[in-house]
């Protein structure tokens, strides 16, 4: 939720941040709209209190016809009481309503536009040249298939499509990478987390889940409980309704966690392998630290996603995203894309969102400071989504005959192996 203060102080400031999305300010008229009928509607919820209190007092004192005047006012008032006091829930709601369906505000460096205008800001590492080395690279599918280590068919054929089964070195990959991101962050001073990937309706809500990204949420029907998409959500809502210290800030988790999503509105795209499954698991920095810390902590997280990537002898490019591509919550994220060989271009491997005050508002979360309590931001970094990076590792370390090399910084967790050789021609 953004600071109500800027929107009553500021609201040029929200148009100006909704229009760099691309979207609508109608949302900012409505928003000030709710907010003077909700005070409308205190202000006179009051005054009707305020005068039933005051017969209450006088009601004592009356005598005769006098009395029975004030005891028939009293009758009618409470009727109204109770309406204003309606009135003032609904106003409440509305205001509230309104106020959510803000997005946070696109930080003044975040480009302006769409998903295509974002600014390349590094590119890491030289693609191969497979036309140099004298072969044509095999795709991520026929690799899997060749090493035992995907299984596609039996994928959709347990769950459907979208689902697949990591097998032998594939399990053992994934298995490697969860250790070393783990590692990795252990090593940067994070504190390890399981996090859950059940999680109740104000967590998905408190981190905007449930506003322009709820077609991708999984809900347990019956259950009121929804399926995490990232482990960004249970560990935003870890703190909610506490007061930190500020002194201890900043707070790091490193969180492993399945990750579920429909993938709404992705019908057609990335149908073949495991670019994009309903379900992957992930391992999720999540920081709490003060806001005037919050640009410099994004950066941080970006350099060590870098780090992880560079561990893995990866090519990739590292994206500034523009404004109408960022998520409700975030002011600005940056995305590091690998190159994927037989595609022919980057794809998304890692993202890190700077989400400010935001979540804090929603759940309740701050700090106790010296001059007193104030509100936090909160940051996310993906350190490694387990499908894609097992992609990009497959097809960027392949060699002729379908065996893949290992990197080096992988081989400690895969008990020595430097090469995965084929099984299957």
């Amino acid at each position: 939720m953004i600071d109500t203060r800027i929107l009553r102080d500021q609201p040029d400031r929200v148009r100006a941040a909704q229009a760099k999305r691309g979207l609508s300010d109608a949302v900012v008229d409505e928003a000030l709209a709710a907010d003077q009928a909700r005070r409308r509607a205190i202000a006179e919820y009051e005054a009707r209190r305020g005068e039933q209190k005051a017969l209450g007092k006088q009601i004592p004192q009356a005598q005769g016809e006098e009395k029975q005047a004030l005891l028939e006012r009293t009758k009618a008032l409470a009727a109204e009481v109770k309406a204003a006091e309606a009135a003032q829930v609904a106003a409440e709601e509305a205001w509230q309503a309104a106020v959510l369906a803000i997005p946070n505000l696109a930080h003044d460096d975040a480009p302006a536009g769409g998903e295509d205008d974002y600014t390349v800001l590094e590119t890491v590492g030289t693609p191969r040249d497979f036309a140099a080395e004298g072969f044509e690279p095999r795709d991520h599918v026929e690799l899997g298939r060749m090493l035992g280590a995907i299984d596609m068919e039996r994928g959709a054929k347990v769950s459907g499509s979208r689902f697949y089964f990591l097998t032998g070195v594939g399990a053992q990959l994934e298995l490697a990478l969860v250790n070393l991101a783990m590692e990795q962050a252990r090593n940067a001073g994070f504190t390890q987390v399981i996090a859950p990937s059940l999680v109740r309706p104000r967590a998905m809500e408190g981190t905007g889940f449930l506003g322009q990204a709820a077609d991708d949420v999984y809900r347990i029907e019956g259950e009121d409980l929804y399926l995490v998409g990232t482990s960004e959500v249970p560990m935003a809502a870890y703190h909610s309704d506490e007061i930190l210290d500020g002194s201890s800030l900043p707070l790091r988790y490193a969180a492993f966690s399945p990750c579920f999503r429909k993938e709404a509105g992705s019908h057609g795209k990335d149908t073949k392998g495991i670019i994009r499954v309903h379900w992957f698991d992930k391992v999720e920095m999540f920081v709490y630290t003060t806001t005037e810390d919050s640009d410099a902590e994004h950066q941080r997280l970006l350099a060590w996603e870098k780090e992880f990537l560079d561990k893995l002898e990866l090519a990739y490019r590292v994206i500034d995203v523009a404004a109408g591509d960022l998520g409700l919550s975030a002011t600005r994220k940056f995305d590091c894309e690998a190159w994927i060989p037989t595609q022919g271009r980057y794809r998304e491997l890692t993202s890190t969102s700077n989400c400010t005050e935001f979540q804090t508002r929603r759940l309740d979360i701050r700090g106790r400071f010296p001059e007193g309590t104030a509100p936090i931001s909160t940051l996310n970094g993906t350190l490694c989504a387990m499908t894609r990076t097992i992609v990009a590792i497959l097809e960027t370390h392949q060699n002729a005959d379908g065996s893949v090399t290992v990197p080096q910084a992988l081989r400690p967790h895969m008990g020595g192996l430097d090469v995965l050789k084929p099984m299957h021609a």
